[in-house]
């Protein structure tokens, strides 16, 4: 079966030119070009992967983006944004409002499909161990659950993104060392974008917030200034204490989400 790729963009000769070059790379492609139309071809087809314009009428693309993460049916799918705003600001907005991916108009679409097939590879939802009887699944108070793409910390569940999942994983296997930017990018990204370091900076800011107790000062996933990132996993004596700790700000992060969204 060809995979699906729902392609939400208003500007015609763009959707056209994208649509017919994924359709001749052997995918299967639904076309919107309004955000409402978009988000109701998603729900009907839940599509392998999203691809989604920022500057959309109706419904704009963070919106959009917003909601799909919010609605169970369309929440695990792949988010692709293209959009023409390349800066930072815009790069982090897109991500914080759930986006997996990010590529800037003008854009080569050997580059589009490159980034396609590394999103649905790292949807795919066969466990991560499989085949490698090395890779580390489980250190300290962290667990990963490869089949839900969760992870049990201290003992409560974690909800994760694929991203979130893959950048945890990649950090765990090497656990207590300083993993360099460029590795991750390889590894979890699937491709070797130009120093896109804040990319990394917006998902482990995202993993702060699901971990950490305070994620201003964090414990567990440190910043090696000017070399990468650690994950510091507390074992034995070190545990004593912690537990209670982080079940305490679990439980203030599930109070603010609950007045959120009352």
């Amino acid at each position: 079966m060809k995979p699906c790729v729902l392609l939400i963009e208003d500007d015609r000769d763009m959707r056209d030119l994208v649509s017919g070059h994924l359709e001749h790379s052997g995918f299967d492609v639904q076309r919107a070009d309004d955000g409402i139309k978009g988000q109701a071809l998603a729900l009907q087809y839940t599509p392998d992967l999203i691809l989604l314009d920022l500057m959309l009428p109706k419904v704009d693309g963070l919106t959009l983006c917003q909601r799909l993460r919010r609605d169970e049916r369309t929440a695990s799918i792949p988010i692709l944004m293209l959009t023409a705003l390349g800066g930072t600001k815009d790069k982090v907005s897109g991500f914080n409002s759930g986006a997996d991916d990010y590529l800037t108009k003008p854009f080569d679409l050997e580059e589009l499909q490159a980034r396609v097939k590394a999103l649905l590879r790292r949807s795919d939802r066969a466990p991560v161990g499989t085949g490698n009887h090395h890779e580390i699944l489980s250190y300290g108070p962290l667990t990963l659950v490869p089949e839900r793409f969760e992870a049990i910390w201290f003992d409560g569940p974690v909800r994760l993104t694929h991203l979130e999942f893959e950048l945890l994983h990649c950090l765990l296997q090497r656990h207590g060392q300083t993993v360099a930017p460029s590795l991750i990018l390889k590894e979890v990204w699937g491709y070797e974008p130009d120093d896109d370091i804040e990319t990394i900076r917006v998902h482990v800011r995202h993993l702060r917030t699901k971990l950490e107790p305070d994620p201003r000062k964090p414990r567990f996933i440190k910043t090696v200034y000017g070399a990468g990132y650690c994950l510091e996993l507390p074992t034995g004596g070190q545990l004593e204490g912690l537990h209670d700790v982080v079940a305490m700000a679990r439980s203030e992060r599930k109070k603010q989400g609950d007045r959120a969204s009352a």
